[in-house]
């Protein structure tokens, strides 16, 4: 399945590895890595899912697909600014969340309007965000919420 992972673009090392650490679960699970394309959040997660075989897509806010991060394997241009993060949500069949400011929380807002199972990270709360521990409990819940099963 498709997994949007969303979060800060400056997060701290510690938010960093744990992005990281989620793209390599996603990738080892067989699942895809859909983010917004750009750094922070967004290129661990890549990262991490590229360095384990997976398989990366960028939905940029730009019109450039170079304006994507090194990780990313499919890049998107939008053209669209922040607007692009509803594409970001509804191209995943669930969403985690790592950290975040704004336009992660408007993220999560499209998440919910959606219906995208969704667990967090150290992220906002909200109502529908299942607050999880680590990477492995994030896909966990979104495969089981999804009703995909994990390799």
């Amino acid at each position: 399945m498709r997994v949007s992972v969303i979060g800060g673009s400056t997060p701290t090392e510690r938010e960093a590895e744990t992005a990281a650490e989620l793209g390599h679960v996603l990738a080892e699970s067989g699942h895809t890595v859909v983010c917004g394309g750009l750094g922070g959040v967004m290129a661990a997660a890549c990262r991490g899912a590229v360095e384990a075989g997976g398989h990366t897509i960028g939905i940029l806010p730009s019109d450039d697909p170079a304006d994507a991060n090194p990780y990313v394997d499919e890049p998107i241009a939008t053209g669209l600014g922040h607007a692009r993060n509803a594409l970001v949500v509804m191209n995943g069949d669930a969403v985690v969340a790592v950290d975040g400011g704004g336009g992660t929380l408007s993220e999560l807002g499209y998440a919910s309007i959606y219906d995208r199972p969704t667990a967090g990270l150290g992220t906002h709360d909200a109502d529908h965000v299942t607050a999880v521990e680590s990477p492995e409990n994030a896909v966990r819940y979104v495969e089981n919420a999804a009703g995909v099963d994990g390799n």
